[in-house]
């Protein structure tokens, strides 16, 4: 029994690999002769082309799958839905792995899209990938625009007794980078900012290696962890 209420939401299960073979081959065959699917995947497509361009092309490990499922947790269908068997979740990522895709958009993707699209959680408006020097992705960022954005590790990171991971955006050049919050540890978390203008596309993300209790300064200091520009989810 089919989990996609709408005919958008099967787009995007198609789309991003999120379906079971024998749905996906049924989409394939009724692509053929859908112009409502066809134009609804066309759409869905062109929805997510942007978040496959925010980071450069990597090779992913094969502990980032682990790691990814591990921060999306336990997913409910609705209860309606039949449970399905054990491998549907590998079926998935299975699709995932042959995309071919950056490391950055796979997990902002599987993270960030199926969170949102399937579970119907709020909706940040903007996310970024935050990338290390070698290009592989180090954390996700959802900023709500409320003064509160949400950090998701999507690699193992640690810092000395002595220090702290502070994240920092940069509104704009004549404000300069901005404290969004020191974190509490390298989990997920939900950090408190100031007061500031509505995030915007393009608006720069990183984290920074700080002494302890963060910078001393009030602007960064230590050596930058990951950085990374903001994206807008498309409706």
């Amino acid at each position: 029994m089919s989990t996609w209420h709408t005919l958008a939401e099967r787009a995007d299960a198609y789309v991003l690999g999120l379906m079971d073979e024998d749905e996906h081959r049924s989409t394939e065959t009724e692509l053929e002769h859908d112009e409502s699917l066809a134009r609804a995947v066309a759409v869905s497509r062109d929805k997510f082309l942007e978040l496959d361009l925010v980071g450069p092309t990597a090779s992913v490990s094969p502990d980032l799958w682990a790691r990814i499922e591990r921060q999306l947790g336990p997913q409910e269908r609705p209860k309606s839905a039949a449970a399905p068997p054990a491998a549907a979740n590998d079926n998935g990522l299975s699709w995932w792995r042959g995309f071919g895709l950056s490391a950055a958009a796979a997990s902002l993707l599987l993270v960030g899209a199926l969170s949102y699209a399937l579970l119907g959680r709020a909706e940040p408006q903007v996310i970024a990938v935050l990338m290390n020097e070698q290009g592989e992705p180090v954390v996700m960022i959802e900023d709500f625009g409320n003064d509160t954005a949400k950090v998701i590790p999507l690699s193992d990171v640690s810092v000395a007794a002595d220090q702290s991971l502070q994240l920092w955006t940069l509104p704009s050049s004549d404000t300069g980078p901005v404290s969004l919050g020191v974190l509490d540890g390298w989990r997920t978390a939900t950090v408190e900012g100031p007061d500031l203008p509505g995030p915007i596309e393009e608006q720069l993300y990183e984290i920074t290696v700080e002494p302890l209790g963060g910078s001393p300064t009030g602007k960064p200091t230590g050596p930058i962890l990951g950085k990374g520009f903001a994206k807008m989810p498309r409706p």
